[in-house]
């Protein structure tokens, strides 16, 4: 017999009701559901349609090229690549080009990824060291409509939570074409009643298919610790990554047009960087029918060293225009939230109140070079960025159709270069309601304010000194249905605004204005499983972005993204056999301000079949850009000068998509 009362069970479920998928999906027996069945469902669970989460079965089904490209399982979000592997990803979301991570916040375990005041790219989001066996769930929400997510969060966020034990220990092997190797080994154990510890090792070198190989050297290590569950235990992690690369950055096109350069080759044989991650982290959560307390605190300490040359000869017709951005820092800080739940009837409501800090103490600098070797140093700056915020969310279910959450959070940050000093304090209200579910179907309205900050060298300069955090307005409708059986559909009309800003330029040393901007966008996102073997996806996104205020230049945004679209089949029947086909469309792109440059589009296919050889081993062959299409992965439109020109010449310069080539892989579990 059940000893929890009827009224017991009746809050339990109300509180699960209420909180978000992240607050709960981390417990293993809830993980374990999830990995075994389709795609979670988050009819009565979700806020808005552009909230979801990826369990890990559907993770490992996907074919990625490199690790950052994980974060494509959110609807409509394309990572790019326009240098060597061991640099971050480009990011294109809801309209934005958001380079290495502005406007897209990311979190691994309740880490921050994005790096501020950053010596190349403000919000710099480097997922190099994620093992992705490791990766327990993957949530994503799009919208400044959770008051809890703050900094780089208006186009989207994603949190990557990592397993805290494995079911089996697992060994993995892999050989590719263009030197591509890995080796992984991964496993728990448990630890007394209720401790386990979770280790990971990995391995990678890969050259691509450039003239000039990558010579991607990357070690991976992770060690944790935990005792209990997600919602009532702890969990201490320590990570490590190191990286080091060669760079074969964009290429202009009038130089491949002219057969003076093949599609993979470069330019300056000496661009390229090196990366290093070490971090040490702690969780803790507490919970009972009644309140929910939790707690993460991390410190991090990041390295770069990155050469790279976009101009040529543009600027030094003798040295040439390679540039240097050393980054270090160490980040740290802390998470801490209480909430308390309750229900009457047909009535339950959450409150949750919480308070973020964070410190970044930076030292990096801008230098010009050649063949790596300084020749002189533009700026070279101590930063010291310290943020706090204080949040409240409001959590109610009226009734059985209508539920709704209304957050406010006050974000407090304080910008040191040197003597200059800076300091801002913002407030970003926002409420979202849900309607329904009727027919397994229900309705959303967003609304909220958000926010990212800008680099603090451009606020505390003397002239012109740049908005210390840039206001974004959104505004979302939204339907998720599941009324057909086996079919899950998600449709997100929304806008997002942005205030005039200046953004620090990391690659010039500088700051440019920036008019207001307007984005309007439809997204569709299914899921379907006709058949217990067979799981069907097609996502598409499309984005009309403009800036304000009329100027000769024109109103289009630069790079702004205006249509993505995924396709995918995967296929896991009863027998040894199983596998994936994954169709990628990422659309054409204004490259100036009056649309007279256009990217073209391009559409790759990559592919996984996997073989059971024996109970615990698996082989398994990938294959990248099937078709071989030679198409771009990222295009730019600017001057450059090669040597022996008389003179700069305004294009087209573009960084290839790699060329088709295969992976074979042994995973054996025991």
């Amino acid at each position: 017999m059940n000893s929890r009362s009827p009224k017991r069970r009746t809050a339990l479920a109300c509180a699960c009701l209420l909180a978000p998928a992240a607050a709960y999906a981390d417990d293993p027996f809830t993980q374990r559901v999830l990995v075994e069945g389709a795609r979670a469902s988050q009819v009565g669970v979700a806020d808005s349609a552009g909230m979801g989460s990826v369990t890990q079965r559907q993770l490992e089904a996907r074919t990625i090229y490199r690790p950052g490209e994980l974060l494509e399982a959110t609807p409509g979000l394309v990572a790019s690549q326009h240098s060597g592997e061991g640099k971050a990803n480009q990011f294109y979301l809801r309209g934005f080009n958001l380079d290495h991570g502005t406007d897209l916040r990311t979190t691994v375990d309740g880490m921050p990824v994005n790096q501020r005041s950053h010596a190349h790219g403000q919000g710099w989001t480097d997922l190099n060291f994620i093992i992705p066996e490791l990766v327990a769930r993957l949530d994503y929400s799009k919208g400044p409509y959770n008051a809890g997510s703050g900094d780089f969060s208006s186009a989207g966020a994603t949190a990557i939570h990592y397993s805290s034990r494995l079911p089996q220990d697992q060994a993995s092997t892999t050989a590719g074409q263009n030197g591509y190797g890995r080796a992984l080994l991964a496993g728990s154990r448990e630890s007394g009643a209720s401790g386990a510890w979770l280790y990971a090792l990995e391995t990678v070198h890969s050259d691509g298919p450039y003239t000039r190989g990558d010579n991607y050297r990357k070690l991976n290590a992770v060690l944790r610790y935990s005792e209990g569950f997600a919602n009532n235990g702890y969990a201490i992690t320590a990570m490590a990554y190191r990286g080091a690369w060669n760079a074969t950055d964009q290429i202009p096109q009038r130089a491949v047009d002219s057969g003076l350069l093949g599609r993979f080759d470069g330019i300056d044989p000496t661009d390229g960087g090196l990366a290093r991650r070490f971090s040490l982290s702690a969780g803790w959560a507490r919970s009972d029918d009644k309140q929910t307390s939790r707690a993460n605190a991390y410190i991090i300490n990041n390295r770069l060293e990155l050469f790279s040359n976009f101009t040529y000869f543009l600027d030094d017709p003798v040295h040439g225009d390679q540039f240097a951005q050393p980054d270090r820092r160490v980040t740290s800080g802390f998470d801490l939230s209480h909430s308390w739940h309750d229900h009457m009837d047909d009535m339950a409501w959450s409150t949750t109140l919480g308070l973020q800090a964070q410190n970044d103490n930076i030292f990096n600098a801008l230098q010009r070079t050649a063949a790596r070797q300084v020749l002189a140093t533009v700026r070279a700056d101590h930063i010291v960025e310290t943020s706090a915020a204080l949040y409240l969310q409001q959590r109610l279910r009226v009734t059985s159709w209508l539920r709704g959450e209304a957050g406010v959070r006050l974000d407090r940050y304080r910008f040191a270069v040197g003597d200059a000093r800076a300091d801002k304090t913002l407030a970003s209200p926002s409420i979202s309601l849900a309607f329904g579910p009727w027919s397994r179907s229900e309705f959303y309205l967003n609304a909220g304010r958000g926010f990212h900050s800008n680099d603090a060298r451009g606020v505390t300069q003397a002239q012109d000194p740049a908005t210390p955090l840039a206001r974004s307005r959104g505004l979302e409708l939204g339907l998720r249905s599941e009324a057909v059986k086996g079919l899950q559909t998600v449709l997100a009309l929304y806008r997002l605004d942005f205030d005039s800003e200046l953004v620090y330029l990391g690659d010039a040393g500088s700051t440019e204005a920036g008019r207001p901007s307007r984005r309007y966008g439809i997204e569709f996102s299914n899921y379907y499983k006709p058949f217990k073997w067979l799981s069907l996806d097609a996502d598409l996104a499309f984005a009309r972005g403009r800036l304000q205020h009329a100027a000769p230049e024109g109103d289009r945004i630069p790079g702004a993204v205006e249509g993505v679209a995924q396709l995918a089949a995967t296929f896991t029947p009863a027998g040894p056999w199983s596998g994936a086909l994954r169709l990628r469309w990422f659309g054409p792109r204004p490259l100036v301000e009056d649309n007279s440059v256009r990217s073209k589009a391009s559409a790759i296919v990559n592919s996984r079949l996997a073989y059971k050889l024996a109970a615990r081993t698996t082989l398994e062959l990938e294959a990248f850009n099937l078709a071989n299409r030679r198409v771009s992965a990222i295009d730019y439109f600017y001057e450059s000068r090669l040597k022996g020109e008389s003179g700069p010449s305004a294009g087209i310069h573009f960084h290839p998509v790699e060329a088709r080539s295969f992976r074979l892989s042994l995973n054996c579990i025991f």
